[in-house]
């Protein structure tokens, strides 16, 4: 198992991150205030302190007998048209290792029977994104590729042919995973 951990924080302060401006309790504006060693989203008519969870993706690199990868275009914004690892964000009753499965399935159609962990990176490529991005590694792949959901298209590229990426996180994904094959 390879364990790298990338952190690129966005400046956007603390209310801009959150989003949130009335409490999911009582439905009182909130404010910032500095509790628990840091600024966050309290509730001063019940008291509410806001945590926020990360939003949390899982990928996959699948790689066929020639050793090419996987990667699919994506059809929403933002970076339409551009290619990356199949992904997407983890629900709420699923874990990561099953989200990167299932992710894989709807935008390729392949289906993954076994995955290793990667590699994990921390930031946030956009407003929309993950925080984090836990990265595994298909093994035990079958099916018919046909690509569907949110990629455009979906196909196997040498690394030394790479298309153009939609995040530079992706290329650094690919190397970690080159890096740590088997030969």
């Amino acid at each position: 198992m390879i364990s790298t951990i990338k952190k690129n924080i966005d400046p956007l302060t603390v209310s801009q991150r959150l989003e949130l401006n009335f409490c999911p309790r009582c439905g009182h504006a909130l404010q910032d205030a500095f509790v628990f060693n840091r600024q966050r989203r309290v509730c001063p008519a019940c008291g509410l302190v806001v945590f926020r969870d990360h939003k949390v993706a899982a990928a996959v690199v699948v790689a066929n007998t020639d050793g090419e990868v996987l990667l699919i275009k994506r059809a929403g914004n933002p970076r339409r048209g551009y290619w990356g690892l199949p992904a997407g964000f983890v629900d709420f009753d699923e874990t990561p290792a099953e989200a990167a499965v299932r992710e894989c399935h709807e935008e390729t159609g392949l289906q993954v029977g076994t995955v290793k962990l990667l590699t994990v990176t921390a930031g946030h490529a956009h407003q929309r994104g993950a925080n984090i991005i836990i990265v595994y590694e298909g093994l035990d792949v079958n099916g018919t590729l046909s690509p569907a959901d949110d990629a455009l298209d979906a196909c196997f590229f040498p690394l030394d042919a790479l298309p153009p990426l939609a995040f530079s996180s992706i290329r650094q994904i690919l190397m970690t995973w080159r890096e740590h094959r088997p030969a």
